[in-house]
């Protein structure tokens, strides 16, 4: 039997999502320390948004945080099951409002604190190294304005005989 080399043994990219994984789970400990049970640190944003902005449709929402429709829908079942939104029907049938439940206005105060806090320590934590990651965005930005991520993996597969048909 032959070994089959494993291109997923090796990741440019894997070491950044453990590290955001795990900050994301500090996060998440700090909600359990304070008693915040069930609170994924991913709901986050959109509760402190609706919060700060009110009831919103789901498209309204997407496009305040940049989310696709679809993947927005996804998450407002899953913090809806979690018991932190409920939807009510909109202007007319199709749409969904998405509004704050009771639970969730009990601690989204505390949530924009944490949101704060977390930035401060970035901020920190940025400042202790020499490149920091927003600059690192930045740049990767500003290189695939230049030329597409979809085009520089096109290229290398169009040289890869085992991406032909």
């Amino acid at each position: 039997m032959s070994e089959v080399e494993d291109p997923t043994e090796r990741s440019a990219w894997r070491p950044l999502r453990l590290l955001v994984a795990a900050m994301d789970a500090d996060i998440e400990r700090l909600y359990d320390e304070a008693g915040v049970e069930g609170l994924r640190s991913s709901f986050v944003l959109e509760l402190v948004r609706l919060h700060a902005r009110g009831p919103m449709t789901i498209t309204e929402l997407a496009e305040s945080v940049q989310r696709t429709h679809s993947a927005m829908s996804q998450k407002v079942a899953a913090m809806r099951a979690a018991g932190w939104v409920r939807t009510t029907t909109g202007v007319d049938a199709r749409t969904k409002r998405v509004v704050l439940t009771a639970k969730a206005r009990r601690v989204v105060g505390r949530l924009a604190a944490e949101w704060r806090a977390t930035e401060a320590a970035l901020a920190e934590l940025e400042a202790e190294v020499p490149y920091p990651l927003s600059r690192v965005v930045t740049d990767l930005e500003t290189a695939l304005r230049r030329r597409s991520f979809h085009d520089r993996i096109a290229d290398h597969l169009a040289r890869d005989p085992a991406w032909q048909p």
